[in-house]
């Protein structure tokens, strides 16, 4: 009696777990959808294939007037600049400033976007930290409309360093959670853990300049409706050039 009943139910049990049946149009249906996909993907890495160089883009009268006009803006205003050099004096209380991008360089000169380069400004709302001379002031004179920057206190340094550290190490950016990596490549610095890299970033010294280095832009965080409204978006933001030290308003705001 146990055997007939243990053969049922295995029987039993074999019919639930039956796969159901699929209708033959389905499959067919399914087969041509696949087949159709593959044709469409061979057709797009062949079409990827015998295009070459870059494509043309279309650009209105308006913005080559628009350039133009940014282009004798930025000479006028470097020209005055040599003339009567009337720069920010080097606070003596403040050794240590932090300088954001947050206008678009598109039709600049390019002395301008070369200065950009050399600060490592290459993306709007990236910002770096740099030491506080009269040549680095003359170098923010440059790229004032397009700039904002401000003497950041030890709290804003410590929250950028944690939350947007990163370092680029053999061409690979990485984030700044491995002391190990610190002490590897700043160690001979005396720099061994992040709690040093923040003090060698907060309190500039000699070795400020290779320390910075080591450390990639930081590329801050923008809100949701910039893009739909930019003109609000850069009015919460305010002007650029010199803000002393409310800069640390702007990075409690972008970070």
């Amino acid at each position: 009696m146990s055997s007939s009943r243990s053969i049922v139910k295995m029987a039993e049990e074999e019919q639930r777990k039956k796969i159901p049946l699929v209708p033959e149009n389905l499959l067919k249906k399914r087969k041509a959808y696949q087949a159709l996909k593959a044709t469409q993907a061979k057709q797009a890495l062949l079409e990827k294939k015998q295009r070459k160089g870059k494509e043309f883009k279309f650009k209105r009268l308006e913005w080559f007037l628009h350039d133009a006009w940014r282009q004798q803006r930025d000479k006028v205003r470097l020209r005055r600049l040599e003339v009567k050099p009337h720069g920010l004096e080097v606070p003596d209380e403040h050794s240590l400033a932090f300088v954001v991008r947050i206008q678009r360089i598109n039709g600049v000169s390019l002395t301008v976007q070369r200065t950009i380069a050399r600060l490592r400004l290459k993306k709007i709302f990236s910002g770096v930290f740099f030491n506080v001379t009269p040549k680095t002031i003359k170098t923010l004179r440059v790229v004032e409309p397009y700039v904002t920057w401000g003497f950041p206190n030890l709290k804003s340094v410590r929250e950028l360093i944690l939350k947007r550290g990163q370092a680029k190490v053999k061409n690979k950016i990485i984030p700044l959670t491995d002391n190990t990596v610190i002490e590897e490549h700043l160690g001979k610095f005396g720099v061994i853990c992040l709690e040093d890299l923040i003090h060698e970033i907060a309190f500039p010294g000699k070795n400020f300049q290779v320390i910075s280095r080591f450390l990639c832009p930081f590329h801050l965080s923008v809100a949701r409706h910039a893009t739909k409204n930019r003109v609000g978006f850069l009015k919460e933001v305010g002007s650029p050039g010199y803000r002393g030290e409310r800069i640390n308003q702007l990075i409690r705001q972008l970070n």
